[in-house]
């Protein structure tokens, strides 16, 4: 049963200890919030609750708990709200929140950043929006060029990223015997490369094209070619090209057993240059690990595991001297290992420091004497500087762009 009780607010205090006698069986049963705090602030006013004495104060405190269904603690809070502020109201709440310190913007710039270059791992991130600010004097990226590698992850959750932005297999070796079977060991010194193939697969009995994949051990300078063919023939010429595509002096050739690479003229072409040949030892998985690595985080990124003929190994080769290499060696950082030995002897990477193949090359002591005849430190610098390294990103994706709708076009007719 429902009862309204009318002007509740205004009877005289003898009429408040009557009621309170006669309904001590009975429950009563709170209107919303706020019309009880408005009904709390009438009685509150009406009965000069400030100006009673302590035995009154009781007395109305009861008869406030009646009539609401609160509890005597609820009812004393909010007397004291009323003797703070005249009034019972509501107060709102704020929750505790951090300040939010890089804006929709700055995650939009970061996934910008993340399209241009494929995703890049934290700390690689970090690095290019720490040179696009103070390399490249880019102001937009003043906000991003400090921010952490782990808070890159965070801000790659977001509702903000994912609306704005969305991956990977691996390779296998094979056998045969020239080389020496040794890992090479550079002592810091560039110029020892580790190479291996990437096959785009086959499709209905035709072959995929051929990438090969080219990796300094020291700089991690990278080069990346495109051959219809693996056999002697095809390789030789494509080879010859991606050395010449390295600034400095090529003293170390090392690549996995497989008979594209572990051949008598591929060893001839490399004596003729007085460049040592090494080949990866049994049960040593590790000994071209550098440039396996390479193929899935630079070319199954980039160009995928979808069928391309080998028809096309031409205007990849292009695509590759023009506009890829250049990206991979003057605008994407790598992670440079540190190796670190325990009180055991075990021995572990880490990697704290994120540069690009030219910036590691560049602080090498006696860069001059690495280089090959003809190559300037200023040439290789000035490369470096004609674009920032999101600019060339871009660049390199609208050629990529052009290549795979060339591709597809011809495919269709």
């Amino acid at each position: 049963m429902k009862i309204s009780v009318q002007n509740a607010e205004r009877l005289s205090l003898d009429q408040i200890r009557t009621f309170l006698e006669a309904s001590q069986e009975m429950v009563f049963e709170a209107a919303p919030r706020l019309e009880v705090y408005e009904w709390l602030t009438g009685v509150l006013c009406e009965q000069e609750y400030c100006k009673q004495k302590r035995v009154v104060r009781g007395i109305l405190r009861r008869y406030l708990a009646k009539m609401t269904g609160l509890s005597r603690a609820q009812v004393a809070r909010l007397v004291s709200r009323y003797r703070e502020n005249g009034a019972v109201k509501e107060r709102s709440y704020h929750r505790n929140r951090f300040a939010n310190r890089y804006t929709v913007a700055d995650v939009e710039l970061l996934a910008a950043v993340d399209e241009a270059h494929e995703t890049l791992s934290g700390p690689a991130t970090q690095k290019i929006l720490y040179r696009a600010f103070y390399e490249y004097g880019e102001q937009r990226y003043a906000q991003m060029a400090l921010i952490s590698a782990a808070h890159i992850y965070n801000l790659r959750k977001s509702r903000v990223y994912r609306q704005k932005r969305i991956k990977y297999q691996k390779t296998r070796p094979v056998q045969v015997g020239i080389g020496e079977r040794r890992r090479p060991d550079p002592q810091g010194q560039p110029g020892y490369l580790r190479i291996d193939t990437v096959h785009q697969g086959d499709r209905e009995g035709v072959k995929g094209v051929y990438h090969i994949n080219v990796v300094d051990e020291v700089t991690q300078w990278q080069v990346v070619a495109a051959t219809a063919q693996i056999s002697e023939a095809w390789l030789l010429p494509v080879l010859e090209a991606m050395l010449r595509q390295f600034p400095f002096r090529i003293v170390s050739f090392h690549s996995d057993n497989g008979s594209e690479f572990i051949n008598h003229r591929v060893a001839a072409l490399l004596k003729k240059l007085v460049i040592e040949q090494t080949k990866s030892r049994p049960r040593h998985a590790n000994d071209n690990g550098l440039v396996e690595a390479k193929n899935g985080a630079v070319i199954r990124k980039h160009m995928g595991y979808g069928h391309i003929a080998a028809a096309h190994a031409a205007a990849m080769e292009e695509f590759y001297e023009r506009q890829f290499n250049p990206y991979l060696n003057f605008h994407r950082p790598c992670g440079v290992p540190e190796v670190r030995t325990n009180a055991k002897g075990k021995q572990r990477r880490v990697y704290r420091w994120y540069a690009t193949p030219w910036e590691i090359l560049r602080q090498l002591p006696d860069l001059a004497g690495h280089l090959r005849p003809g190559i300037l430190e200023a040439d290789l610098e000035r490369l470096a500087k004609a674009h920032s390294d999101t600019e060339a990103a871009r660049q390199m994706q609208e050629a990529k762009r052009k290549l795979f709708a060339g591709l597809q076009q011809k495919r269709s007719t």
